[in-house]
C-alpha cells in the first residue's frame, strides 16, 4: 500500500475534500516522480504553452512552484519532498530554504519530515536584504550547523545554491546536498552540462530531484491526449537537452 493509500484509509472525516483529492492523485501513480507530476498538473503548477525561460529560450512548458499556494497543496508538496529525502536516505541534520520560494518549501518539508518520519529537523532561511534592527542579519530560524540540505524548486543558474553554500560554510556547517522539485535536464547557454550537474561538480554534492524532464516525457507518452505536448517537449529536449 502506498503512503497516500495509507493516508486515505480512515481519514475522510479528518481532512478537507481538497486534501483528499490531492492524496488520491498521489495514490494513482506507480512512482513518486509520476505521482508528483500529476499533482503539479492538477494544481496548474506545471503548464504547457509558450513560455520564455530565464535563459531566454522559448519553452513549451513551465513549472512555477509559487503556485503551490494553499494549505492543502503545500501539505502535499512537503510530503513529496520528505518521501524523496527518505527514499534517497540523505544524511542530513538541518534544512535551509533560499529566499523567497525556498522559505515555504523548507518549512513544508520540515513539517512533513516531523509528521510522517519522526525526523524533527531545524530549519532556516535567508533574507534577501539584511535587517539592521532587532536580531539583524540575513538569517532567520535555527543557527546553521551540522549537515545542511538546501531545499529549492528548480536550479537555473545556481546562484541561490552559491549564496547558500557561502552562508553555510561561513557558519562552520557543511553543505550536504540539495533537493529540488523538478530537474529540467537542459544545458546552459555557455556549458554543455545541465545546471544541476554544474552545481554537483562545483560543490561536490548530490542534487536530488523529485522528478526530471525524462519523467515528464514518460508521463506524456502514456497519455494519448497529450501527444502534441509530448512532441513539443521532445523537440525542445533535442535542442537544449543536457
Amino acid at each position: 500500500m502506498t503512503h497516500a493509500e495509507l493516508l486515505l484509509s480512515g481519514v475522510g472525516e479528518l481532512v478537507s475534500s481538497s486534501t483528499l483529492k490531492l492524496l488520491r492523485i498521489m495514490s494513482n501513480s506507480n512512482t513518486l516522480s509520476q505521482s508528483f507530476l500529476r499533482f503539479a498538473l492538477e494544481s496548474n503548477v506545471l503548464r504547457f504553452g509558450g513560455f520564455t525561460t530565464k535563459a531566454g529560450r522559448d519553452s513549451p512548458y513551465f513549472f512555477d512552484a509559487g503556485l503551490f499556494n494553499s494549505g492543502a497543496t503545500l501539505e502535499a508538496l512537503g510530503r513529496f519532498y520528505a518521501d524523496t529525502i527518505q527514499q534517497q536516505n540523505l544524511d542530513i541534520t538541518m534544512l535551509f530554504g533560499p529566499a523567497y520560494k525556498g522559505i515555504s518549501l523548507a518549512t513544508a518539508v520540515a513539517i512533513a519530515l516531523s509528521r510522517y518520519y519522526k525526523r524533527d529537523l531545524p530549519v532556516a532561511f535567508n533574507r534577501k536584504e539584511a535587517k539592521s534592527h532587532g536580531e539583524g542579519g540575513h538569517m532567520i530560524g535555527s543557527p546553521l550547523s551540522g549537515r545542511v540540505l538546501v531545499v529549492d524548486d528548480v536550479i537555473s543558474a545556481g546562484t541561490s545554491i552559491q549564496a547558500a553554500a557561502s552562508w553555510i560554510r561561513e557558519a562552520g556547517a557543511e553543505l550536504a546536498g540539495a533537493v529540488i522539485a523538478l530537474d529540467r535536464q537542459e544545458r546552459g547557454n555557455q556549458d554543455h552540462r545541465s545546471a544541476t550537474r554544474q552545481v554537483e561538480e562545483t560543490y561536490g554534492i548530490q542534487v536530488t530531484a523529485i522528478a526530471r524532464l525524462d519523467d515528464l516525457i514518460q508521463l506524456l507518452a502514456a497519455d494519448p491526449h497529450r501527444q502534441g505536448q509530448l512532441q513539443s517537449i521532445l523537440e525542445y529536449r533535442n535542442r537544449y537537452g543536457a
